[in-house]
């Protein structure tokens, strides 16, 4: 039996994570992730990948939206926001984005560079990857698909080979479950959480931000390394499995049963 352990939401790409105790899930994932991202001057997306201080950004939610905290400094930003639209890049993709000219201000002077923060309203549409997931599944500004699963137990199976164990939200998944063994999202496909159905697509590969711990922002290269040392398929080393959503309104709690079909 698979059982949901934690859900987390990343509404800012890149900024901590929310834990919740249940949440709505839409056709681009779960509600409010990764509906905000940062830019630089040219309108591309930024991450951890080059700033990892980014980690050091802790979002609460609140009535009216995500109250971010840094250093001691506080900044609130709403739900969403109107505006004129904006081109962004995500990797590959353009797509249409607002920017929050108060909220880059602010991102800007904590972070001593010149940024934007913008959001994904409702009306942009970026379509995942259709040689993974078919036609017309919609994303967020994560990486690649709507949603991440990992297992708690590929993460115990890791932290035994490491010197220093570390936590999931090094792999800022969505979704984490107890139960089976390590690695079985790997083959997960057709499965429903409380009679939302979904569907996994392919393992997520791995970057060096599994090394960036999200509590202080400091760099071990272990966690990456040792785990190429057994996951490492085709140049890229995977944990955790890539989902899209088949049955796009429902709300997941931390509690229900995982069910394969």
């Amino acid at each position: 039996m698979y059982q949901i352990t934690q859900l987390y939401i990343y509404p800012v790409k890149s900024l901590g994570g929310i834990a919740l105790k249940e949440s709505r899930v839409e056709a681009r994932g779960l509600q409010y992730d990764r509906r905000w991202m940062l830019c630089d001057e040219n309108n591309q997306f930024i991450t951890q990948r080059k700033f990892a201080q980014l980690a050091l950004f802790k979002l609460n939610q609140i009535d009216s939206g995500f109250q971010i905290e840094f250093q001691g400094e506080y900044f609130q930003i709403p739900f969403s926001i109107s505006g004129t639209s904006i081109q962004v890049k995500v990797w590959e993709d353009t797509c249409d984005a607002i920017e929050y000219f108060e909220a880059s201000a602010w991102f800007s002077k904590m972070l001593s560079i010149s940024c934007k923060l913008c959001y994904m309203p409702d009306e942009s549409k970026r379509i995942v990857d259709e040689k993974y997931a078919g036609k017309n599944h919609i994303n967020s500004f994560s990486d690649g698909f709507p949603i991440l699963i990992a297992g708690q137990q590929s993460l115990d199976f890791l932290n035994q080979k490491l010197k220093q164990p570390i936590d999931i939200n090094r792999f800022r998944p969505n979704i984490v479950f107890d139960g089976g063994k390590a690695y079985d999202e790997d083959s997960f496909s057709m499965f429903s959480i409380n009679d939302v159905l979904f569907k996994g697509v392919k393992p997520c590969a791995r970057c060096q931000v599994i090394g960036i711990d999200q509590n202080t922002s400091t760099v071990n290269l272990e966690p990456l390394s040792v785990l190429s040392s057994y996951r490492n398929m085709e140049n890229k080393v995977l944990f955790g499995q890539n989902v899209i959503v088949l049955k796009e309104e429902g709300l997941i709690k931390v509690g229900h049963q995982l069910m394969l079909h």
